[in-house]
């Protein structure tokens, strides 16, 4: 119990940060005299109260506090999933720019030349980094995000350019962050992420946004109601 208060503590005030590795059972059992089985328990604990999360022979990682759960029936973005779990959304921009990419313009069914605002984010609940997305906008769709604050949310600028999204084709899968990733999310090693590919559309079905971005695999669970 008191290794397990100690623990905690050293959690709630930032000491061990999220994405944290904790010291092997067997290490921190010889470091402090205890018995492994002690020191087990204490990590069983801490991971059914949500602190710690288990990754195998990887061992024990802090979690980034509250996971956030959000219904699939939804079409939500970033900034209200935060608020709805009441923490602080918040962006860093680390690319901002008009750029014309065949590749990505075929996604859109667009021409070759069709102008697309490319956007790079690392997004924070808490000031605690949850994700980092690379996202492409239409800008035939929405012209006006060209020269637009997007500090804060995409989504509810796109509703002032008369571009609301109404409903997106989305994917998940399993991926591992790289070593650009693993510093955005301060992980020591790669761990278990959340790879989110969505592409939106507005009311008349125009493919508006198309974005990826890579979640922070112990902070979200997604889930999903399903009838027979």
């Amino acid at each position: 119990m008191q290794l397990e208060q100690q623990i905690s503590a050293l959690i709630e005030t930032g000491a061990l940060p999220a994405g944290t590795t904790l010291p092997p059972g067997r290490k921190l059992a010889q470091d402090l005299g205890l018995s492994r089985t002690t020191v087990q328990k204490c990590y069983d604990t801490l991971r059914r109260n949500k602190l710690l999360s288990a990754h195998g022979r990887l061992g024990f990682t802090v979690v980034a506090g509250d996971r956030v759960e959000p219904s699939m029936e939804r079409l939500k973005g970033f900034t209200e999933e935060m608020r709805e779990i009441g923490r602080v959304p918040s962006s860093r921009i680390i690319e901002r720019a008009v750029v014309t990419d065949r590749s990505i313009a075929s996604v859109f069914r667009l021409p070759s030349t069709a102008p697309l605002l490319k956007l790079v984010r690392v997004r924070f609940g808490d000031e605690t980094p949850m994700s980092r997305e690379v996202a492409w906008y239409n800008l035939t769709a929405a012209p006006a995000l060209a020269k637009s604050d997007l500090e804060g949310s995409v989504y509810a600028l796109l509703r002032t350019c008369g571009a609301a999204l109404t409903h997106c084709e989305q994917t998940i899968e399993a991926a591992q962050p790289d070593a650009e990733e693993c510093a955005t999310f301060g992980f020591t090693e790669p761990r278990p992420c959340l790879l989110i590919k969505r592409r939106s559309f507005d009311a008349d079905n125009r493919l508006v946004e198309y974005v990826e971005g890579l979640f922070r695999g112990d902070a979200y669970a997604y889930k999903l109601n399903l009838t027979i």
